[in-house]
């Protein structure tokens, strides 16, 4: 049957940046299908996203792949072969426990299938060094088992793209009693003054989370020299107690001594207890970050789409504009001819008037 597609569902696609390998680095503008493939030939699994005609993914399952939940929407794998680390943005939490339920659920499978694929290997390889006189079998070998690299390679996967949802248009009335330039105009600046304003907020607390990060990534790594420098001065102190046990012949000097060593201890784990909650709580402003990251390129891809938007209400309403004028023109000149009829009306009933007084005035001569 080949490869075919078993879970699918739809997610925000990231890798990790491989210059700083610390930074996400979006490889969809927006959410995309991400599918698990089962090829029943090779007894393989595979996560693939297709973003339009290119993969943004293709992953092979291993054994010991792990999939790990960063946030409440956010997980993440390494895959050594592609030598990155894949991230998914999720709508909801349910949609990624739902994805690590799969990830774990193929990862197990594979696992089992490796080890079948281990154990045929060992059958096929015990006749071969038995037999004297027949043909030397080859045996397994983990490009029979997995495919080689051209067999590895993602074949051509067409899927029937969803439609992708487009914003209705609000009609506009249009009547001759009202000036609807104005009110577009007024409507196109509304929105735009909202989503620009939204934009530089997201803007200014994006710059902050990134200083705040760059700043938390330093104070992590001096934080864990303190903590090895700390691990050493304990390891230290405890073998100087237990030379002072061994060596002073004054106990109540040595239990003196060795109680102020204690406390000194039980304070530097302290310090390191408040430490390692101080990091926990930089872990949690990171993944804030991440999702503000997120919204904020949403933000942008809707002004995007605001902005054409508006190009195409300009249009139409230029071209309303040309009709409108059309119209008035028209009007005008009628209005020109007939003003021009009523005076050569006026001008023959003033003629039928006096024409009228004549002929009155030759019936009362007659």
């Amino acid at each position: 049957m080949g490869e075919q597609p078993i879970f699918s569902t739809r997610a925000h696609v990231f890798q990790i940046d491989p210059n700083t390998k610390k930074n996400w680095v979006p490889t969809s503008k927006h959410a995309v299908t991400v599918s698990y493939f089962y090829d029943s030939t090779r007894n393989v699994y595979r996560i693939i996203s297709l973003d339009g005609a290119k993969a943004i993914i293709n992953s092979t399952i291993t054994p010991n792949m792990t999939f790990t939940k960063t946030s409440q929407k956010f997980g993440q794998w390494a895959d050594s072969r592609a030598n990155t680390v894949y991230g998914l943005g999720f709508s909801s939490e349910h949609h990624l426990s739902k994805f690590a339920e799969k990830f774990q659920e193929f990862k197990e499978a594979a696992r089992l299938a490796k080890e079948k694929s281990q154990e045929k290997m060992e059958l096929t390889s015990t006749p071969s060094q038995e037999s004297a006189g027949g043909d030397i079998q080859s045996p397994l070998t983990p490009e029979s088992i997995n495919g080689t690299d051209d067999e590895r390679v993602m074949p051509e996967v067409t899927q029937n793209s969803e439609p992708r949802a487009e914003p209705t248009q609000n009609a506009l009335p249009f009547t001759h009693r009202c000036a609807p330039h104005m009110l577009l105009a007024l409507y196109n600046s509304t929105i735009s003054k909202h989503w620009e304003a939204e934009l530089a907020t997201l803007k200014g607390n994006n710059a902050k989370l990134t200083a705040a990060l760059l700043e938390s990534t330093a104070n992590v790594k001096q934080w864990k020299q303190q903590l090895a420098a700390y691990q050493e001065e304990a390891e230290r102190l405890h073998k100087r107690v237990t030379e002072l046990e061994c060596v002073s012949s004054q106990a109540n000097a040595v239990h003196t001594h060795k109680t102020e060593l204690n406390q000194t201890i039980q304070e530097l784990e302290s310090t390191l207890k408040k430490k390692e909650e101080e990091i926990e709580g930089l872990k949690q402003e990171i993944d804030n970050a991440r999702e503000l990251q997120a919204q904020r390129d949403s933000l942008t891809q809707k002004l995007q789409e605001v902005e054409i938007r508006n190009k195409d209400l300009e249009g139409q309403l230029s071209d309303l504009e040309q009709r409108l004028e059309k119209s008035q023109n028209e009007q005008e000149a009628f209005r020109n001819n007939l003003k021009t009829l009523l005076e050569i009306l006026d001008g023959k009933i003033f003629e039928l008037s006096e024409l009228r007084d004549n002929l009155a005035k030759l019936i009362e001569c007659s």
